[in-house]
């Protein structure tokens, strides 16, 4: 075989590697969501990579909308910066981390502003969704954690079906001892027949005292995932009564 088919074929195998690779140039992309959790800042724009991927987020707000979106940005090692809106000046967080091609990621700013180190200092953490359809009659519920005064830094979770009366003495949490900054993993429950959704019930790691007790209603075929966001109230100090709720799969 001549040299200059050797090279050709040599050539060939590399291109064909190159195509079924992530690297040789470019790479799959990844998608992502952006949520405001830090109580005590102001409104950010959000730069990926240097770029900038969203506008304009209060406290509690999110981006893309409406729900279920996300924007496509490079997987691998990236950089989220924040700014305060419509300016060049940095504001918290500044976090590098990486994410993984045709995959699908929730980012949450949270923290204090006013804490410059420490597990409170503002930090924009990944948690990769699943936005997989569940079984047919069931849906998935999944509770991030981002208040940094929940009590004791780890609350219990309780999941019940409608009717329910709010007393859990003598239940057991279908979540247990999540902390500040963790994820769940996904709860699949049983779609509620009547149509009248579920009961989300948060306490104190161990205790039984109600902190939070939402109303989440629900299709009676099931279908759907969602994500629930442990947030603070503004400025800080409590955590809310009132969690986030993020369609991840509508």
């Amino acid at each position: 075989m001549s040299r200059l088919l050797q090279a050709f074929g040599l050539t060939l195998a590399v291109a064909t590697l190159c195509a079924l690779a992530t690297s040789c140039g470019s790479r799959y992309s990844a998608q992502m969501r952006v949520l405001n959790a830090i109580p005590d800042g102001q409104a950010v724009d959000v730069q990926v990579n240097g770029t900038k991927a969203f506008s304009k987020l209060q406290f509690t707000d999110f981006a893309p909308t409406p729900q279920p979106g996300y924007a496509t940005v490079p997987s691998g090692g990236i950089t989220v910066k924040a700014f305060l809106t419509g300016t060049s000046t940095t504001a918290p967080p500044t976090s590098s981390f990486t994410v993984n091609g045709s995959t699908q990621y929730t980012v949450i700013m949270q923290g204090f502003n006013r804490d410059t180190v420490g597990i409170d200092a503002p930090i924009a953490v990944p948690y990769t969704d699943n936005n997989t359809a569940p079984a047919s009659g069931k849906l998935e519920f999944r509770v991030i954690n981002a208040s940094p005064s929940s009590p004791g830094g780890l609350v219990d979770v309780y999941f019940e079906p409608n009717p329910f009366n709010g007393d859990v003495t003598n239940l057991t949490p279908q979540i247990s001892g999540l902390g500040y900054t963790q994820a769940s993993p996904y709860q699949t429950l049983t779609a509620n027949a009547q149509g009248s959704g579920f009961q989300v019930i948060v306490t104190a790691s161990g205790n039984k005292t109600v902190l939070i007790q939402q109303n989440y209603p629900s299709g009676t075929t099931g279908g759907t995932i969602a994500t629930l966001v442990l947030v603070d109230v503004v400025n800080g100090g409590q955590m809310s009564p009132t969690p986030l709720l993020l369609n991840d799969l509508n």
